[in-house]
């Protein structure tokens, strides 16, 4: 049997038959620090087939044992709304933010660039790396390592550059966020 375009749906989630475009969003949740937690939120999303593209953990209160996971996620707002549910519904959690949508926040990442080059090459690394507010935390004669935080679209963007100039390596953190203000 041949299934026509029109049959065939582009998403399992998407029940209505109208596609809704898939938007990036940075869940901040506040955990107990306790084993397994981690397992459990990670968990839920490979079981339900949901992408983490950036996932930081780091505890946050070491006095009530809490730990704040930044999980960088996509999907419909449907999905997304299913994804805080569900992380929700976990005992250990304690709060969900969806900071892409809960009004101003700060994100950041921090990365890590190693730049190996000579002459020219050498040269326009570092001018582009003072461009980008990077900082040069190791130096051979024949390479850089450069230190860089920021939105990950800058980071993305310091990568491109850095890669005719001769890019190694690198290394991310993920995405750390908060809301803003006093709360």
């Amino acid at each position: 049997m041949k299934l026509s375009s029109d049959s065939v749906s582009h998403s399992v989630y998407n029940l209505s038959g109208t596609e809704s475009a898939a938007e990036r969003h940075t869940l901040s949740v506040l955990v107990e620090n306790e084993p397994g937690v981690l397992a459990r939120v990670v968990g839920m999303f490979s079981g339900r087939g949901y992408n983490i593209e950036s996932l930081t953990v780091a505890e946050v209160d070491h006095l009530d044992k809490r730990s704040r996971i930044t999980v960088v996620t996509s999907g419909t707002p449907q999905v997304i709304e299913q994804i805080k549910a569900q992380l929700g519904r976990i005992v250990s959690v304690h709060a969900v933010n969806d900071l892409t949508v809960e009004g101003n926040a700060v994100s950041r990442e921090l990365g890590l660039f190693k730049v190996a080059g000579k002459g020219e090459a050498r040269i326009e690394a570092l001018r582009l790396a003072e461009i980008f507010r990077a900082n040069v935390v190791d130096s051979t004669l024949d390479s850089f390592v450069f230190e860089i935080s920021g939105a990950p679209t800058k980071l993305d963007a310091f990568a491109d550059l850095m890669r005719p100039l001769g890019l190694v390596e690198m290394a991310r953190t993920g995405v750390a966020g908060l809301k803003r203000g006093a709360k």
